[in-house]
């Protein structure tokens, strides 16, 4: 939904480049954890016809097939564990029905995205976050959503790097959902993570940085796949007005 309203706003400014430097820079710097408009941003700016490329991402992103696979793929009756409010992982949930989800409630946005399951007749419980490596135990796998991603690396809800080294380091598989939009270039992934690490103490940051290392599969809009080996491919061309 964000990306989709942002599209439309850029969309006004076609006949203004260098208004739409600046507001691509400026939605960055505001949503650093959000690697489909920096995506979206990164294309637009070095499109021959901005306003175009706008829609035709929007309507991508509203597209996007990872939730229909995800959800193919998760195993029938499976208690699933998933960080915060993730919207792809969350729509998979919505759609099977027949799983448990055990949901940390990060940044203050588990209970509200428990609530939403359960509106959907999904069974769901809150874990506060103190309790997450109990909670990786009694889980089936656990499910860690990319905000953005890199080669190597992805960003993540904050508690999703403990809940994925937890899993890691109990047999308990961990899957990385990697949505549409979400793959920058490696010097563009450095600087959203560059943003959200730039604060007081590093237990601030908006956002986890996890790992592919730690992710057993790997659930994207090609599908579910084992993670070792697989190289995600830059999704956008580096747009150097971006860079912080």
């Amino acid at each position: 939904m964000l990306v989709g309203e942002t599209a439309s706003a850029l969309r006004a400014l076609r006949m203004d480049p260098a208004g739409l430097v600046v507001s691509c820079r400026r939605i960055v710097e505001r949503h650093p954890t959000s690697g489909p408009l920096w995506w979206l941003c990164a294309h637009i700016l070095t499109a021959a016809d901005p306003a175009d490329t706008a829609r035709t991402l929007a309507h991508e992103l509203e597209m996007d097939p990872t939730p229909t696979l995800l959800a193919d793929a998760l195993p029938e009756n499976a208690t699933v564990l998933v960080v915060g409010w993730p919207d792809l992982a969350g729509e998979a949930c919505i759609d099977r029905g027949d799983l448990t989800v055990l949901t940390v409630d990060a940044d203050d946005q588990g209970a509200a995205f428990v609530r939403r399951l359960e509106r959907n007749d999904v069974v769901a419980e809150i874990v506060e976050p103190s309790r997450i490596g109990a909670a990786v135990l009694a889980a089936d796998l656990v499910l860690v959503e990319a905000t953005a991603a890199g080669a190597g690396e992805f960003l993540a809800a904050p508690g999703s790097r403990a809940a994925a080294s937890v899993a890691y380091c109990s047999d308990v598989p961990v899957w990385a959902v990697v949505g549409r939009g979400r793959v920058l270039p490696d010097a563009g992934f450095a600087s959203l993570v560059g943003r959200v690490s730039d604060v007081r103490v590093p237990w601030d940051a908006e956002a986890d940085v996890v790992p592919f290392a730690l992710a057993t599969y790997l659930a994207t809009e090609r599908g579910v796949s084992e993670a070792a080996g697989v190289q995600l491919a830059a999704e956008c061309p580096l747009a150097q007005e971006l860079l912080r």
